[in-house]
């Protein structure tokens, strides 16, 4: 009795297992690749018996069955990074190819859709199949075919547009410590940028802060004509780069249909630091600040896929950068992408703990092609802005202990009569517009001292 009973239940167990298996091999042919899992070690598997090139996808037919990517080779074994939990996996766990070329297929009509870094929707409705295909890592675009940035964008901020004039198709850095309000700025950004389609990014995010970005900070106004691709700070180092790499092929995919597209990705530093875990968990040695060569192998690779080509379609990308100990000069991350953008913003949080926002620093941040796409008369006011404001705050110490004599210095003499109007220059609400028309009317009306004031 007990033999037969526990013959039927091996029966019906190796039949389950049979219709399970038959499930995760529908659509495989022998042709297609496999092998076996020989060891996995932290973040890292290796397999054996599979002849797959680096960013193929790979399934290990574990219960329950996962995705891996392959990202190297070592002494004959093939190197796969999860796309998800490791739970189930075992040696001689099957392996089997799921794709060839890292390609993905997009829709125009995802605007308005928050997605996981696999392109699934995280909103809880349908999402329209993708019927564009993109390669996942772009294309290298011949440098004569770019166009060169000769207009401004109006990003609706007003010390941005007046003081660090972005261009359309330029690669711009947001430097800050955290919280200082990048997130609020880039949502009050896209809500009002003259663009036609954003692309946002959020990578390694908690997720709380998430929902706070759709909700408080992007807005229904902004979420309508925005594609969000999330992966947040708990999801494993593969799935964070690939958020990154999708939310680029979905910009490039407008860009190709002829739109103006404002790429923003919070943060750059969490996407470096993913590359940073998968290029040590590969074997690579840490360089600076533990920061691995190909970490800055990588970064220029994914920023020069924004700009302007040929046609009308641009990427205008936009990059949040924490800085480590509000000191960007100490952090080789900071310094590095410093040099790679075409500019760089900069919040104090001197500024946000007086009260104003957004705390753009006019002294620090710059905008390597203003001088293109400005006229001399306002570049020319800008410049005197910066100098006045800088030479009020070299000598504050001085003037707010009383140890600076009025009239000694006619140039500081002037600062501080206009310093007032300065500082409520930089001031905005998150729900005001502010065009690069008032934004540079406004920036010389805080020049014009106070009647009766004058010495």
């Amino acid at each position: 009795m007990m033999i037969g009973l526990e013959d039927a239940v091996a029966d019906r167990w190796m039949s389950e297992a049979a219709d399970s298996m038959g499930h995760l091999l529908l659509g495989w042919s022998p042709d297609q690749e496999g092998g076996l899992v020989v060891q996995g070690v932290g973040l890292m598997i290796e397999g054996k018996g599979m002849n797959l090139g680096v960013g193929e996808i790979c399934t290990l037919l574990s219960d329950p069955p996962i995705d891996a990517e392959v990202v190297g080779f070592r002494e004959g074994r093939t190197l796969l990074m999860p796309l998800g939990d490791l739970e189930g996996v075992r040696p001689g766990t099957r392996l089997i190819r799921k794709s060839r070329i890292t390609s993905v297929f997009l829709s125009p009509e995802w605007l308005g859709r928050v997605l996981d870094p696999l392109g699934r929707p995280l909103d809880g409705s349908p999402l329209p199949e993708g019927t564009v295909e993109m390669p996942l890592r772009g294309r290298p675009i011949n440098p004569l075919v770019r166009q060169r940035i000769d207009r401004p964008l109006d990003l609706s901020v007003r010390s941005i547009n007046a003081l660090a004039t972005i261009g359309v198709g330029q690669k711009i850095g947001i430097f800050a410590g955290p919280g200082v309000g990048k997130s609020t700025l880039i949502g009050m950004m896209a809500r009002k940028a003259s663009v036609d389609v954003n692309v946002i990014a959020l990578i390694g995010e908690r997720g709380r802060e998430v929902r706070d970005f759709l909700e408080r900070d992007l807005g229904p106004e902004g979420l309508a004509r925005t594609v969000l691709v999330v992966a947040t700070g708990d999801q494993p180092p593969l799935l964070k780069t690939r958020a990154t790499l999708l939310a680029a092929a979905i910009a490039e995919m407008f860009r190709d249909m002829g739109k103006q597209v404002l790429f923003v990705m919070d943060s750059l530093t969490r996407y470096a630091g993913a590359l940073r875990e998968i290029g040590l968990a590969t074997g690579e040695p840490p360089s600076a600040r533990g920061f691995t060569p190909s970490v800055f192998a990588q970064l220029p690779r994914l920023i020069e896929r924004a700009g302007s080509v040929e046609g009308v379609g641009s990427i205008t990308g936009l990059y949040t950068v924490l800085v480590e100990g509000e000191d960007a000069p100490s952090d080789p991350l900071s310094e590095a992408l410093t040099a790679i953008l075409d500019g760089h913003i900069h919040l104090s949080r001197l500024l946000a703990q007086e009260g104003i926002f957004p705390a753009f620093d006019p002294v620090e941040s710059l905008s390597r092609v203003m001088a293109d796409i400005v006229p001399e008369d306002r570049l020319s006011l800008a410049r005197e802005w910066r100098r006045l404001y800088g030479v009020f705050r070299r000598s504050e110490d001085l003037i707010r202990i009383g140890a600076y004599v009025p009239g000694t210095d006619p140039l500081l003499d002037k600062a501080v009569r206009v310093h007032g109007a300065m500082t409520d220059f930089l001031r905005q609400s998150r729900e005001d517009h502010v065009s690069i028309d008032q934004a540079f009317q406004d920036l010389s009306g805080s020049l014009e001292e106070p009647a009766g004031e004058e010495t």
